[in-house]
């Protein structure tokens, strides 16, 4: 997927002749850090909430204020993976997207990415979680999608993490099935090493766990 999918056009930018207070307040309203700031349609920088509370006078309009502003911004082309390792390396609540010509188009949320990394590792889909720990030569994801398989169950998501201090990567298998005994010990019987099972028919907790574990993996 690409940033400009992803695009919000709800959030409002702000204009470099609002006033602080104005700043605030839109801050306050959308729950974010952080807000786009333009001078007719040419992107100025992201302002911060934490500069905008230290400035004394509420009414001054953002233009006359000692900002510290981050250039920071994807390209509509920019693939979705680039708009989270941004959001992760900055700490931002927004990423604002701009064209080829430096035209603001609008923003991304960190609130979008949550909910498009829910669609894409199938958070809301009921099923069980398998968890495995391999070596980083034997990560072959279609031998692993064989096993599943066999079992007349499907992959819905995967994700690999890997550790700088280890050779083992730690793959995170979310199946369409919560009934994963036979699954089980189909891998174990080709020697993987089965590290944690999630599975629950009920609210599928498991899967939020495990969500909720990645997306603070990613500082987002």
């Amino acid at each position: 997927m690409y940033a400009s999918a992803l695009i919000s056009n709800s959030i409002p930018p702000l204009r470099s002749t609002d006033a602080v207070q104005k700043a605030l307040d839109r801050l306050s309203d959308f729950k974010l850090n952080h807000l786009p700031l333009l001078k007719d349609n040419q992107y100025l920088g992201l302002v911060a909430e934490e500069d905008l509370i230290e400035i004394r006078d509420p009414q001054q309009d953002l233009e006359s204020s000692s900002l510290t502003l981050l250039h920071s911004f994807v390209y509509p082309d920019a693939h979705v993976y680039d708009v989270i390792r941004l959001f992760n390396q900055l700490n931002l609540s927004v990423v604002p997207v701009l064209d080829y010509s430096k035209n603001y188009l609008g923003v991304i949320s960190v609130h979008s990415i949550i909910g498009y990394t829910s669609d894409i590792f199938a958070v809301k889909d009921p099923g069980g979680i398998i968890v495995l720990e391999i070596s980083n030569r034997n990560n072959s994801l279609s031998h692993m999608a064989q096993i599943v398989e066999a079992d007349n169950a499907q992959i819905l998501s995967s994700y690999v993490q890997s550790f700088s201090d280890s050779t083992k990567l730690e793959v995170t298998l979310k199946i369409n099935k919560t009934e994963l005994s036979g699954i089980i010990a189909s891998f174990e019987r080709y020697d993987y090493q089965v590290k944690a099972v999630f599975n629950s028919t009920a609210t599928d907790e498991g899967t939020e766990d495990r969500f909720n574990s990645f997306m603070n993996y990613l500082n987002v």
